[in-house]
């Protein structure tokens, strides 16, 4: 009974995603994501973009750690920390333990905190370079649809973190959607699924992008324009653009190496 209720939360691409397991994680996520806010406070860290840079290259561990589970380069006892929602548990846990570290460092001789936390993570990424990469056409397909909306939100007059959370999604969504088509892979969560099987797989593109900027303009109208309240609204920001790049770079990577 009690292997059968880590499955079916812990390790859903064994059980299947469903509503009742999609509230649950959001559920959880909402109280991490303030629990998590309330800590960095106490320890003195600014929500800013040298946090955003120092917690970059843990995003990419994480897909690429998750994809090497799927290929089977990695395997573990621990099964449940490589996949989601274990997998995000995991890499946080690693990503803080070293964020800990560097602010000691920082305090004590003088070092930016996020340069060691960015080497760090820069370090552990390139467990990327273990995947067997061989579906370049894939990958070029993904990155000349993707190049239209580099463009196009190049000449868009808005704050430079929105864009950078808004394309995130759009190459997690323009991945999804040309693996959904062309290469015969599947969602698996319940609301893209849902619209993906009434519009067609490239219909997710459009779905992420009026979710991810009615959300960023909701923020935006809602949020403190200074001190504390402008600081959570970055916070906001930055956990939906982690949130974004972390399946972006998951299924870019799976794309690549057809997982």
């Amino acid at each position: 009974m009690v292997e059968g209720i880590l499955d079916y939360f812990l390790h859903p691409k064994k059980t299947g995603y469903d509503v009742q397991k999609t509230l649950v994680y959001a559920i959880v996520l909402i109280a991490a994501v303030y629990g998590l806010y309330e800590l960095l406070k106490r320890l003195k860290v600014r929500i800013d973009r040298r946090l955003a840079v120092g917690v970059a290259p843990y995003v990419v561990f994480g897909g690429a750690l998750r994809v090497l589970q799927d290929a089977g380069v990695v395997d573990s006892y621990f099964c449940y920390f490589f996949v989601t929602p274990g997998i995000y548990v995991f890499v946080f846990s690693v990503m803080f333990a070293v964020l800990l570290l560097s602010l000691f460092i920082e305090r004590r001789i003088g070092v930016p905190y996020f340069k060691t936390l960015f080497t760090v993570g820069c370090f552990l990424a390139t467990a990327m370079v273990l995947l067997p990469f061989r579906n370049f056409y894939g990958m070029l397909i993904v990155l000349v649809l993707f190049a239209p909306w580099l463009a196009a939100f190049r000449l868009l007059k808005w704050g430079a973190a929105n864009k950078w959370v808004s394309l995130l999604h759009i190459f997690d969504a323009t991945t999804t959607s040309v693996a959904l088509h062309f290469f015969g892979f599947y969602e698996q969560h319940v609301v893209p699924t849902l619209f993906i099987e009434l519009f067609g797989p490239f219909s997710f593109i459009a779905l992420k992008v009026a979710a991810i900027v009615i959300i960023l303009l909701l923020i935006d109208k809602f949020g403190g324009k200074s001190g504390k309240d402008k600081e959570f609204e970055d916070y906001l920001k930055l956990v939906i653009g982690i949130l974004g790049g972390a399946t972006a770079c998951r299924d870019f990577m799976a794309l690549a190496v057809l997982v």
